[in-house]
């Protein structure tokens, strides 16, 4: 069991400022397939207009195993689907069909009502595979929560990347170091990621709201030890520099905060009642069908 962020600052016998609070992941066993969560637990709902943080993986597949989600209904959010490994097929019912590799970004505008399945392209499932990822829930702004769905790709080299002290990093959505993402944001939002050999350090750019997660490896932030899979929440307007001891994968979140927001199965709203009649829609049929994939579907718990 990790020590508490209390325990790390009693040991140091000095309040930790700049980190807020450390979260670990719940874990749940897919069947041999793993899937950590960060966001949202009862300590921390949101980090700015993230509401939804999963690490799919990693995960090995042998040949004729794989993913296969059957379609399924969002509203109130966008999704981000990033891979470090592996591909995943998406299909949605505004007529998208993609396939996401490693690098690339999948930005899926739910509003007032998407569905859509993740599945592989037989090509991949008929083959030994890996798959390793982020599923990311953003929840819109309230004048946004119930825009028109939409898709947007986009291409691992449309995404920055740079050096900075030395340090790889990719700024995925948001401004950070200096550049800016082309992906479509809706509120102040913030999305990195940071590669780091053993020693070397890299000061975080600063957000409203911001955490690390440590995909791989360990850090040092502001005194606190940083595991593999721990999440640190990050005080706004404290210079933070995190240092690996070892070499690391890191990813940050943040941006501003779009207030209180509801989330129940795969709805997020900040009304209620918006959740009860999108759940009633998906139970009486009334959200468009995934094209290509229209005769399976996950009923409503």
């Amino acid at each position: 069991m990790l020590p508490t962020l209390e325990q790390e600052c009693n040991a140091l016998q000095a309040p930790c400022k700049a980190i807020e609070l450390l979260l670990t992941p719940r874990v749940a066993d897919l069947g041999g397939f793993s899937v950590r969560r960060l966001l949202p637990t009862a300590k921390r709902k949101m980090v700015g207009p993230w509401i939804f943080f999963d690490e799919m993986g990693p995960a090995t597949f042998s040949a004729g195993e794989g993913i296969n989600v059957l379609p399924h209904p969002h509203i109130g959010i966008a999704t981000v689907t990033y891979l470090f490994e592996g591909e995943i097929l998406h299909r949605d019912s505004v007529g998208s069909l993609q396939s996401i590799r490693p690098g690339d970004i999948n930005l899926m505008v739910a509003g007032r009502g998407i569905a859509h399945s993740e599945r592989e392209r037989p090509e991949i499932t008929n083959v030994d595979h890996g798959l390793h990822g982020l599923q990311l829930w953003l929840a819109l702004p309230d004048q946004d929560e119930e825009t028109e769905p939409s898709f947007h790709h986009y291409s691992e080299h449309e995404i920055p990347a740079m050096e900075v002290d030395g340090v790889p990093v990719r700024v995925m959505i948001g401004s950070a170091w200096g550049v800016t993402s082309p992906v479509l944001q809706f509120a102040d939002t913030l999305y990195a990621e940071a590669s780091l050999k053993a020693g070397q350090a890299l000061e975080l750019p600063d957000a409203p709201e911001r955490a690390v997660y440590v995909v791989q490896g360990s850090l040092d932030a502001a005194g606190t030890n940083l595991p593999t899979h721990s999440m640190a929440i990050v005080s706004a307007g404290e210079t933070v520099s995190i240092t690996a001891a070892e070499n690391s994968r890191i990813v940050l979140i943040g941006g501003k905060p779009v207030g209180r927001r509801f989330i129940e199965w795969n709805f997020v709203s900040s009304r209620k009642e918006r959740i009860a009649q999108a759940k009633n829609d998906w139970r009486d049929g009334r959200f468009a069908k995934v094209l290509g994939d229209e005769n399976e579907f996950i009923p409503l718990p």
